[in-house]
């Protein structure tokens, strides 16, 4: 049973579904989600240089095998732009727009198209097959070792590709075979005077209104029960207006054209095809995850439940192996999709399932509805999309004045990604954060009695331990890599988690509170000890540069304050039993105070601040809890 519930996260969470409180939410979310997947389906698919209609495979296959799999309740599984850019490149490789395809056996009597499908599905079902081994060898704390600021950099590079390849849509030009973002580029500005002024005023309409609805989402996103779904109303406007006048045959612009109906019989992956896209599948496969796993672990904080790598691992690799099958490619996450399923009530993956099933319909039934929609419409929903990942650029003035380390680092990754190509840019620069590997210690200690010396407390027996204090050291340094690997070790020897207790405590004094309120409560010294709980940090022995640092970062506010400094780990202990000289008896988890003492040596540790990602030079090695 166990190991069905491991393999099988569904069975799982599924027993504990509570239908009358999720299931409408669920429907609602998969709905939304699913039109906005239909759309996203399509649209990517330019990236990868597909027909438009294999989106919505990659909408549907990979996202039925993560219901099963997953381990995450809110990310929507399906096409992420970066990643079906990096198909897009090797696709063109060995099929380009213009001249012979590779000298691949398989390859004949297949049309262009039939051979781009072929090297996608290939490339795809290697990067599962990459997944599924890295999960099967419980390898995936190697995401930890993606930074949040290689990632920032390698993001931004990867919008300026996707904005520069759906210029040629946008403006409604033909373009030939190209590599490069510079080359791309040059070949627009020398093919301007074609542009097509009907597909340039669609795309500049479209990118407007979307852009000022998705500023309305934003702001008002507290008061709207669900958000203004813009894309979906503009593609259907944008279909209605164009088989009204019909644009294609009037104004000679690019449409999404014939879409099939129903699904196509299996394909069997192209071994040669493996040989010359292993270089490419490597980082697809690592960038695939690294992306879904950081949206996961985001609601996963947000909605108090856990989510294991490795398993994501086997779920993302199953699902791509699966997929491709059916000629789908590369499946993740895209965080605007995983946001309107999570903002608009889905609670599980039923909603991902239902959403899956909005797509089934459009691709069985509805389809050729979306026949004359205009590809410059696709193209500016993307452009749209990428505001985000092109408004980090505003990090580099605020990483330079903080932690020039941290900018270069940035620096490196877009410019590599960005001159290299997604693939070998990604590749060139994390392997010189993979040479900081190396295995992380800590321990727990114990005064030595009648002194003032904390040694190991497994390597002494005349030790003396204050009622409720544990003193957690850790002789590594902490820094991004790790950092998880000690918040871990740190809640084990803890005993619970302060996270999950804060929360159920803030739930039960927001009860209380609403109890006292309508007077079906007394206030008893019970209650007030619980609406006390807090958590209080010290930390120790604490370069004077370390201080400076924090202050320029702003990492103290009215909870986490520069009183909680002391010179050595002794002065803290001294403190803690002079402000509570008895011991009390230990009380449940939810009438604890919380102390924690930090002694400090040279290292690194993450900025609080997780959207920045300043790295500062501190590490903690040793923690003090204190209960009460």
């Amino acid at each position: 049973l166990l190991t069905a519930l491991s393999l099988l996260p569904v069975i799982g969470w599924m027993k504990a579904y509570r239908f009358k409180e999720w299931l409408l939410g669920d429907i609602v979310s998969g709905v939304s989600t699913g039109l906005v997947a239909v759309l996203q389906g399509l649209a990517y698919c330019l990236l990868a240089s597909l027909p438009p209609w294999y989106g919505l495979f990659s909408a549907f296959f990979p996202v039925i095998i993560y219901f099963f799999l997953g381990t995450s309740r809110h990310i929507s599984v399906g096409p992420f732009p970066v990643l079906c850019l990096m198909i897009g490149s090797a696709v063109t490789r060995l099929v380009p727009d213009e001249g012979p395809a590779f000298n691949i056996t398989g390859f004949e009597g297949l049309t262009r198209d039939e051979q781009r499908v072929l090297v996608a599905s290939s490339v795809t079902f290697l990067a599962g097959i990459m997944q599924l081994a890295m999960g099967v060898l419980q390898v995936g704390f190697v995401v930890m070792y993606l930074s949040d600021t290689l990632v920032s950099g390698f993001t931004t590079a990867a919008a300026i590709h996707i904005l520069v390849s759906q210029l040629k849509f946008v403006l409604g030009l033909e373009v030939p075979g190209i590599s490069g973002p510079l080359s791309l580029i040059y070949i627009i500005f020398n093919k301007i005077t074609s542009t097509n002024v009907c597909d340039v005023v669609i795309s500049i309409v479209i990118m407007v209104v979307v852009f000022i609805v998705k500023e309305i989402n934003e702001r008002f996103k507290s008061k709207l029960p669900v958000p203004i779904p813009i894309e979906v109303v503009m593609t259907v406007i944008a279909c209605g207006v164009s088989y009204a006048f019909d644009f294609k045959t009037r104004y000679g612009i690019d449409v999404v054209g014939y879409i099939p109906k129903g699904y196509e019989a299996p394909v069997a992956p192209n071994p040669q095809i493996f040989q010359e896209t292993a270089v490419e599948a490597f980082p697809i496969a690592i960038v695939g995850f690294a992306v879904a796993f950081s949206v996961a672990k985001v609601y996963s904080i947000k909605h108090d439940y856990t989510i294991d790598g490795n398993q994501e691992l086997i779920a993302f690799g199953v699902s791509n192996i699966f997929g491709a099958s059916f000629r789908s490619f590369a499946a993740s996450t895209a965080l605007s999709r995983s946001a309107v399923q999570e903002s608009t009530g889905g609670k599980t993956q039923v909603a991902g399932l239902l959403s899956a099933v909005i797509v089934m319909i459009v691709t069985l039934a509805i389809g050729f509805l979306l026949e004359p929609l205009p590809k410059s419409v696709l193209g500016a929903v993307i452009i749209v999309n990428l505001k985000g990942s092109l408004m980090q650029f505003r990090e580099i003035p605020y990483l330079w004045r903080r932690d020039k380390a941290d900018c270069v680092v940035w620096l490196a990754s877009c410019i590599g990604a960005f001159l290299l190509g997604l693939d070998l840019g990604l590749a060139r620069v994390s392997m010189s954060c993979l040479l900081v590997c190396f295995s992380p210690r800590c321990s727990l200690l114990a005064n030595i009695r009648g002194t003032d010396i904390y040694k190991d407390r497994k390597d002494y027996i005349s030790i003396y331990e204050p009622e409720g204090v544990k003193i957690f050291r850790i002789p590594s340094p902490i820094f991004f890599a790790n950092i998880e690997f000690f918040r871990n070790k740190l809640v084990e020897a803890v005993g619970f988690n302060p996270l999950r207790v804060l929360r159920k405590r803030n739930k039960a004094v927001r009860m209380i509170r609403k109890l006292l309120k309508k007077g079906k409560l007394q206030w008893t010294s019970l209650l007030k000890e619980l609406i006390r709980v807090e958590v209080e940090v010290y930390i120790v022995a604490c370069d004077p540069y370390i201080l400076e640092k924090l202050h320029d970062c702003s990492f103290f506010d009215d909870e986490v304050q520069s009183s909680m400094f002391y010179l050595t780990l002794h002065d803290a202990m001294l403190h803690i039993l002079e402000k509570h000289p008895e011991p009390i008896p230990k009380k449940s988890d939810y009438e604890k105070v919380k102390k924690i003492t930090i002694h400090h040596l040279p290292g690194n540790l993450r900025s609080r601040d997780r959207n920045v990602g300043i790295s500062l030079k501190l590490c903690f090695s040793v923690f003090v809890v204190f209960e009460k």
